[in-house]
């Protein structure tokens, strides 16, 4: 059987890029899961997982876990993942045969699929899925055994574009300012959570702002079409698209969704005009069979999310299967125009009374402390400060989990402590813990220089009273 069409050489140097990037964004999501687990879906944890899986059976949720339980294996599984995936970002599935090369890409599926499966609220992110999806697609790409393979490049570069232009069209029929330009006057401010560079960002003059929309607008809508056209358009469109992302690397902390878009945006960059492509040898019959056959299934169940693209009501973020094989994605449909934040505080009195002394408690990511700078996080995800921010806009999001959250910093424990930049009460649990909701705003440039404070917040009202252990 003649290969020729099958395969293209020249994106042999893309494909390792590729291969090693996703397999660094796999090991940084591998230690996100290891590290804040026992706190979130534990045994112990806000929303255990044990009791996850007595209401869920495994058609809707599949993985490993419906075949056991317990945090010690949810750790193993873990810290194999993260294991295996710096494996794979030091060159390990180029130094096996080809077979080799597709199980070990296709167990970090299998393991991360099991932890996304299970992760109820706290893995309810786009980028979830997006990883999954790039994930089960890199099972084969093949190694240097032999040359890329077209039709998998062809369904990243698919998968690219649904992730910008779903994201572009999402603005477009979603909120007002996104038309008149003018989104970017708030959402430096109000995104989920802001970086060390968003106070500048916010500061631009409004004219740039204006550019700004415009540019992504562009970037989101125009560009994503030229990522099918003959090399090199294809390849300066790609280079746009990471560009753009990388402007949203400064601009704010948006987990590994950027760096995984840049990924994609690489694979689809022609790497003959870097380096040479090396002599590789044609693919194994069984191998071709089997991404045309997968080829296959990913363009039949791309209907649904292409259907969800023309669609006035398209959905955001949303897989149609329980594999997560082909998702429709897009973010902020809706902007903000004001920030609210919940300030948790305990106190040692047993009695509440006018003069009661209150200590706060301080996430590591989510705005608190008005004088303390916002950190750079991304691409590692603060599930516990991004819920907190989706719980500030409405508490139904935090209907399940907020109670036990309290419950535990009632109780003292130190898994869910540990995902806390700072603990009021290092010796004992506090007594009474309340709930109180803030605006939040940058401050101006004068307010800046005259209190060295980042943010000016005001009191809005009590989010949750006063509450103690039963």
């Amino acid at each position: 059987m003649e290969w020729s069409w099958f395969t293209s050489p020249d994106y042999w140097l893309s494909r390792l890029v590729f291969q090693r990037g996703l397999a660094g964004v796999y090991l940084v999501a591998f230690l996100c899961a290891a590290l804040q687990f026992r706190a979130l879906i534990g045994e112990r944890g806000m929303l255990p997982v044990p009791a996850y899986l007595r209401r869920v059976p495994p058609r809707v949720a599949p993985g490993v876990f419906h075949l056991h339980y317990s945090d010690r294996f949810f750790a193993l599984c873990a810290w194999t993942g993260a294991a295996l995936s710096l494996a794979l970002v030091a060159g390990a599935g180029d130094a096996v045969p080809l077979a080799v090369a597709m199980l070990m890409w296709a167990l970090l599926w299998a393991l991360y699929l099991s932890i996304v499966n299970v992760g109820q609220t706290w893995y309810g992110f786009g980028w979830e899925s997006l990883l999954l999806e790039a994930g089960f697609l890199a099972v084969f790409l093949g190694n240097e055994d032999t040359a890329p393979p077209v039709l998998i490049l062809f369904l990243l570069r698919w998968l690219l574009f649904r992730v910008e232009f779903g994201a572009g069209l999402i603005k477009m029929r979603g909120d007002a300012c996104w038309r008149d330009l003018t989104c970017l006057y708030y959402h430096h401010e109000t995104q989920p959570m802001p970086g060390p560079l968003s106070w500048f960002f916010h500061q631009l003059p409004k004219p740039l702002h204006r550019v700004e929309v415009a540019a992504n607008h562009v970037t989101q809508l125009v560009v994503p079409v030229l990522l099918f056209t003959p090399q090199p358009v294809a390849s300066v469109a790609a280079g746009l698209v990471a560009l753009t992302q990388l402007w949203l690397v400064l601009s704010g902390n948006f987990s590994w969704l950027n760096w995984i878009t840049i990924v994609l945006a690489l694979s689809a960059v022609d790497g003959s005009l870097v380096a040479d492509a090396p002599a590789l040898p044609p693919p194994p019959l069984w191998y071709g069979v089997l991404v045309i056959a997968v080829t296959a299934l990913v363009v039949v169940l791309s209907r649904r999310p292409a259907r969800n693209l023309l669609s006035r009501r398209q959905a955001m973020n949303r897989s149609f299967d329980p594999l997560h094989l082909v998702n429709t994605y897009g973010a902020f449909g809706t902007v903000g125009r004001v920030r609210h934040e919940i300030v948790i505080e305990g106190t040692e009195e047993p009695a509440v009374h006018a003069g009661t002394v209150w200590r706060e408690y301080e996430f590591r990511g989510k705005p608190g402390d008005v004088r303390r700078l916002p950190r750079q996080f991304a691409p590692y995800h603060l599930r516990l400060d991004w819920m907190m921010w989706f719980a500030a806009l409405s508490p139904a999001y935090a209907h399940h989990w907020f109670g036990p959250f309290v419950e535990r910093l009632l109780e003292g424990d130190r898994d869910t402590l540990r995902l806390l930049r700072h603990n009021p009460f290092p010796d004992a649990p506090p007594v009474r813990i309340r709930a109180r909701l803030y605006r939040y705003r940058f401050t101006t440039r004068r307010e800046r220089r005259e209190t060295g404070a980042w943010w000016h917040r005001t009191y809005v009202r009590e989010f949750l009273p006063p509450t103690r252990l039963s």
